[in-house]
């Protein structure tokens, strides 16, 4: 449930956390602009999800 508001909130929080760094730095970009926020979030929640399973 955290890394679920954590998506919301920092996307490329969720990614740094997963261990994605590369990843992490490309959602960063698509956060800063308002545009991409919509899926980098979405991104973060299908990364997430993912390795939940």
């Amino acid at each position: 449930m955290v890394m679920i508001i954590i998506c919301f909130l920092a996307p490329w929080l969720a990614m740094f956390l997963r261990g994605k760094i590369f990843q992490g730095i490309v959602c960063i970009i698509l956060h800063l602009t308002l545009i991409g926020w919509i899926p980098a979030t979405i991104w973060a929640l299908m990364v997430t999800r993912k390795e939940t399973a």
